[in-house]
């Protein structure tokens, strides 16, 4: 199978082709990336040698050079991670997240239909559903209700993503997952940024009372569900994929402390950000119906693994952690 992965250099992308190349199948993948500040090529390194894939570097918002790649490839499918995905950068400055989120989703949808690329898979996010209230879980059906520039640009991208397959027949399935972690992951979403902060003995900043509930996914089940719902979801269909263990952040944190050897005293509450979505809770049944599959990573297991990995990659982090980020963590973090 030829595959196109769009933000392959990415946390989730990255994980995504390191599976597929992990073992004997014969595929080709040519990753597709921008390589902003969340795209890494080092996060392709285990998979740089392998005959099987490839690395092309532009934005999917690019038209030409999209349409250009997909002519070349003829891929079998298109599995679209690329996007601007944190939620306080979309505050900050929204209009990247509407740019790559949905005109690029859009642009990959036209060179799909142009050059009739038999699958297209788009990865999108629980984000979509907005706070759920106690004791509720959302299933595919449920009303999407977004908070912030990112989920709403998620949310759209999703049904033009649908739509594609209800207007031009074109086997399009979407995906929305929980809150991802695990190694390689950009130190700006909660859990990786408490554990680099913690290895340094930073303090560890924490929105409002720390309450807010998520679902924690580790990074290799979803791929291993990406992979279950490109091979056997159904076209015209959204799958959740949910990791099964939901905590408030602030246990999450102290979980890392606790990891880490550090003391309570880093938390530093800080002013929570605008449209803070309180609980996400999904269900995950309608994957594992259809396609067999169920997260395996216990989440105690998962974390320890990834403080680990962090613990022993810190020139990885120094890597990553450019001018452009502490420009942003300054400006998000220094006046809450």
């Amino acid at each position: 199978m030829k595959l196109i992965v769009t933000g392959g250099a990415g946390f989730i992308g990255s994980a995504f082709v390191r599976l597929l190349l992990a073992g004997s199948e014969p595929v080709r993948l040519t990753v597709l990336d921008t390589l902003t500040y969340a795209g890494n090529l080092d996060n392709l390194a285990p998979v740089a040698a392998d005959a099987r894939y490839r690395f092309v570097q532009g934005d999917i918002a690019d038209p030409a050079a999209v349409n250009a790649l997909v002519e070349q490839e003829q891929p079998d499918a298109i599995v679209h991670f690329a996007a601007e995905s944190h939620v306080d950068r979309s505050i900050l400055s929204p209009e990247p997240v509407v740019r790559t989120n949905l005109f690029g989703t859009f642009t990959l949808l036209e060179a799909a239909r142009k050059y009739g690329v038999g699958r297209f898979l788009h990865v999108s996010t629980d984000e979509v559903y907005g706070s759920i209230p106690e004791p509720h879980e959302a299933d595919e059906n449920y009303p999407l209700v977004t908070s912030s520039p990112y989920s709403a640009s998620k949310a759209g991208s999703d049904l033009l993503a649908l739509s594609y397959h209800t207007t031009y027949k074109m086997a399009v399935t979407v995906t929305r997952a929980s809150n991802n972690y695990g190694p390689y992951q950009f130190p700006e979403k909660l859990i990786p940024l408490m554990i680099a902060n913690a290895l340094e003995g930073k303090p560890l900043p924490v929105y409002g009372d720390g309450q807010q509930v998520r679902d924690w996914l580790y990074v290799d089940d979803h791929c291993r569900a990406i992979r279950a719902v490109l091979e056997r979801g159904r076209p015209g269909q959204v799958y959740n994929i949910g990791g099964s263990r939901a905590l408030p952040n602030l246990e999450v944190v102290e979980r890392i402390i606790a990891a880490t050897g550090r003391d309570r005293s880093l938390i530093q509450y800080v002013k929570d950000r605008p449209g803070h979505d309180r609980r996400y809770a999904l269900t995950s049944d309608k994957i594992t119906r259809e396609t067999g599959w169920a997260p395996e990573m216990e989440f105690e297991t998962g974390l320890a693994a990834t403080i680990d990995w962090y613990r022993q990659n810190t020139a990885w982090i120094e890597r990553v952690r450019s001018g452009a980020y502490r420009e942003y963590y300054a400006q998000n973090y220094a006046n809450r």
